[in-house]
């Protein structure tokens, strides 16, 4: 293998490196640090929650790439979450879904894509519990539609697949990297799954895989099913806030810019073959989460009134925490505290015009949604 190096005018250096199929990865120095170029881009689920973000970061940060999403639109999806993209010339919309092997590979040529950022998914573990066949179609054959697809088109220079920090299960301390996967719901389960195969297109194809690990997301476009746009929707509605059994169940909370910016970094400077835990030093147990909602709503002094503690879900890890030194030493580190991310978050979700872009989004706010109940 060999590589050819050129000097660009602002002082970085392209690099480009030879592959074994005559193709090029093209890198580009900035100091000491190699950066990857990619040109043209497939996002999955990219009308979704934290890639709807990554989209509109992509697209206008980086006019140069040409970014296309392929969303099925589900109940949690919403072409209103790329409105502020859907009219620049480097993006473009496919509706179709990933288990669709003819159309991935379609896509994947004639758009030239030459790289991949995998997030759709089935996402929420309330309904893994009543559809957990659902989510192995969807996490586990929908990836590995992906990753089969890659292989035969065979000009992918980076696969970034988007897992959770729910496959490390959710008992011990402080997870990395290295620790072992011990997922112990459904949801969870799926992930592992689609791991395992990306890492057997890894080491039997030698497909470059990025797999990143992150805690939970939360800000603006996500379906309000989730704790905190629940919360918020619920106390706008003046209706109290559900806490699942005693509410002392701990998460880590990193804001969705943050997560997108994450995923620019690990796009830009991260290893194949390597997994990237995105995290927040942020935990908060849920009832302390809900608390510090009601506050931003002027409600504290009666905070319990606000609350309706109901029924645990079947199976609820109590923590996960997990350690994001791989990604800081890529220059990485979370910007927005979590006082001004919630508030961005509730002045988002009290404005009923961004309602909207959900038809369904009331089937969301009860303790336990399903998927039955949010096709309706």
């Amino acid at each position: 293998m060999s590589s050819q190096s050129t000097a660009l005018s602002n002082g970085a250096k392209s690099v480009t490196g030879g592959q074994p199929d005559g193709n090029s990865d093209a890198r580009v120095v900035y100091g000491d640090r190699l950066r990857f170029v990619p040109r043209n881009i497939l996002v999955t689920g990219g009308a979704g929650f934290i890639a709807s973000h990554v989209v509109e970061r992509l697209v206008s940060r980086y006019p140069h790439y040409r970014v296309t999403v392929l969303d099925k639109l589900d109940y949690c999806s919403s072409l209103s979450n790329l409105a502020q993209v859907a009219n620049r010339p480097n993006f473009k919309f496919i509706r179709g879904d990933i288990r669709s092997h003819d159309l991935v590979l379609y896509v994947l040529q004639e758009e030239c894509i030459d790289t991949v950022l995998h997030f759709a998914a089935c996402t929420h573990v309330d309904n893994s519990f009543t559809s957990s066949i659902l989510f192995t179609e969807n996490n586990v054959l929908g990836t590995h539609v992906l990753l089969e697809c890659a292989r035969q088109y065979g000009k992918v220079r980076r696969f970034i697949h988007v897992s959770t920090d729910e496959v490390y299960g959710g008992e011990s301390n402080m997870e990395t990297e290295s620790s072992i996967l011990a997922p112990t719901n459904p949801y969870a389960c799926s992930k592992a799954a689609a791991e395992f195969i990306c890492r057997g297109y890894v080491k039997s194809f030698g497909l470059p895989v990025i797999i990143t690990r992150g805690n939970n997301v939360y800000g603006p476009h996500q379906f309000p099913d989730k704790l905190i746009p629940k919360s918020i929707c619920l106390l706008a509605q003046r209706r109290p806030c559900f806490v699942h059994g005693s509410g002392e169940h701990a998460r880590n909370f990193l804001y969705v810019e943050d997560a997108a910016s994450a995923f620019d970094t690990i796009l830009h400077c991260g290893e194949t073959d390597a997994v990237y835990n995105v995290g927040s030093e942020i935990e908060k147990r849920n009832i302390d989460v809900v608390h510090d909602i009601i506050d931003l709503f002027g409600l504290s002094a009666e905070a319990n009134r606000h609350i309706e503690f109901v029924k645990d879900r079947t199976l609820n890890d109590m923590r996960y925490r997990i350690d994001s030194s791989k990604l800081h030493a890529l220059g990485w580190r979370p910007q927005v505290s979590w006082e001004e991310g919630l508030r961005r978050t509730k002045t988002w979700y009290c404005d009923p015009n961004n309602l909207k872009r959900w038809p369904n989004y009331l089937s969301g706010l009860v303790p336990h949604p399903s998927l039955t109940e949010e096709k309706h």
